[in-house]
């Protein structure tokens, strides 16, 4: 299982980046993308969209299923990935090198309560 000790993740399978500018990118797990299989549509939320904690804001869809995906920690979508929107097999291919979209954190410190690589691991482990 690939996952990257630089990133924190959620128990809803998203990764989340800190980026230099202090917004948080978000995608799904290489976990996620593996148990979704091929995707083949993905909704972005609205740049400008305010959400809070665990809002359901994106939506990706694969030949087996429909998945939500969940703002990790309140705040402000300042980015989306529109490649994706156009390819979502990219997800497929590289799940943490293509992000879903770019988010302004209300409290900078929220990405610190989120998981680590061993405690996501653990996590999936139990399913």
């Amino acid at each position: 299982m690939n996952l990257p000790s630089n990133l924190k993740y959620t128990s809803s399978h998203e990764w989340v980046r800190t980026e230099g500018d202090g917004a948080l990118s978000v995608g799904i797990t290489d976990h996620a993308q593996t148990a979704l299989g091929d995707l083949v549509y993905i909704e972005l939320p609205e740049v400008g969209r305010v959400l809070a904690a665990l809002d359901t804001c994106a939506v990706v869809e694969s030949v087996k299923a429909a998945s939500d995906i969940y703002a990790p920690v309140a705040g402000e979508v300042v980015a989306v990935n529109g490649a994706i929107v156009e390819a979502p097999e990219k997800v497929n291919q590289d799940p943490y090198g293509e992000w879903f979209f770019r988010i302004k954190p209300t409290d900078p410190d929220a990405v610190k309560s989120l998981l680590d690589a061993n405690a996501y691991a653990a996590t999936i482990a139990n399913e």
